[in-house]
């Protein structure tokens, strides 16, 4: 099997007995080395040395005086927010139990942060995972999306991607018209190219034809359901849908919060405006398990799935509202 997202850090994790991530000081170190919490040239002695001092001993306390300490107030915030991030990490058994941990308790977190925490337990869901559409579509739950529509399909493209490739009219209007939509150059993922996609999954280069390849949204399908059998241990099934026509609809998730609103809305009877029905880019079906501890009104139903895009067409998909929001009737028990 190729390996993939070696970005994600999996491979300096420990594996558990119960197949969950631990903790190592070589996850701790890549952290440490990311732009954000490494100090620049300019950064004063006291950053400096907390930085080194934690490069030797990634788990050593630091107390809030010393982040106080910090000349730069920007450099304070970064240092708090990740050394909040590091403890809690360390305070839980597995990368897995302290996502969870995080999302219950409604930690205010940069999202780099949680999504980075997806991005690792995704690899660790997917492992063996041989589909290249699932594990593309996957990349949704960790890494914003731009929207178009390309060839009379609506495409998605990693929204860093299309921002680096793109020119900034206002900074140079003339670059800004002679260089090529970011969008038509993309190369989209097809049944005959997404062998490809092994040897570039870190660069999230490639599109995903959600709109007109059915083999798109199955991925996407197929990516949920194994993140919620991974962290819920409930095997779920989860299929796409073309449209929601259940006469008993009593539950459903928004994978973002456009897809949040179009839900509230569909339950509340309203009728969706056309550019908000536009906005809704994916519908899915959750089927669960018979033996699943389900809330009352959920048992024997299926969960509806929602995901849209913003007036931007930008998607920005929340797996934290899976934890949130599907209908357990006890919280997921991750060791």
């Amino acid at each position: 099997m190729p390996e993939f997202w070696v970005s994600s850090g999996h491979h300096l994790c420990r594996r558990t007995p119960d197949g969950r991530l631990g903790v190592t000081d070589a996850l701790l170190l890549a952290w440490l080395a990311r732009p954000e919490i490494t100090p620049p040239p300019e950064a004063c002695f006291a950053e400096r040395a907390l930085h080194a001092r934690l490069r030797k001993t990634p788990r050593a306390p630091v107390r809030p005086g010393e982040i106080a300490a910090l000349a730069d107030a920007d450099a304070r915030e970064n240092w708090t927010f990740f050394i909040d991030f590091r403890d809690r990490l360390l305070a839980a058994d597995s990368v897995e139990a302290a996502w969870l941990a995080l999302v219950r308790d409604r930690v205010s977190l940069p999202p780099i942060f949680l999504d980075q925490l997806v991005h690792l337990i995704l690899r660790n869901a997917l492992d063996g995972c041989a589909d290249p559409f699932t594990l593309r579509a996957a990349e949704l739950m960790f890494r914003p999306q731009k929207a178009t529509m390309l060839n009379g399909a609506l495409t998605l493209a990693d929204a860093e991607v299309i921002e680096a490739r793109a020119v900034d009219p206002r900074a140079n209007p003339l670059a800004a018209m002679l260089t090529p939509d970011p969008f038509t150059e993309l190369d989209v993922m097809t049944a005959e190219s997404a062998g490809t996609w092994w040897s570039r999954s870190d660069a999230h280069s490639m599109g995903l034809n959600l709109g007109g390849e059915p083999l798109s949204r199955a991925g996407l399908a197929a990516a949920i359901a194994a993140f919620v059998r991974h962290l819920f241990g409930a095997a779920v099934d989860v299929s796409p849908l073309n449209a929601l026509e259940d006469p008993d609809f009593r539950w459903c998730v928004g994978l973002d919060a456009e897809g949040s609103a179009i839900g509230d809305a569909l339950w509340a009877g309203e009728r969706l405006a056309d550019e908000t029905h536009a906005r809704l880019i994916a519908l899915f079906r959750m089927d669960f398990p018979p033996d699943a501890p389900l809330a009352p009104k959920a048992f024997g139903r299926p969960c509806y799935l929602l995901l849209g895009m913003d007036r931007e067409k930008t998607v920005r998909m929340k797996p934290q509202n899976l934890v949130a929001g599907l209908p357990f009737a006890a919280r997921p028990c991750v060791a």
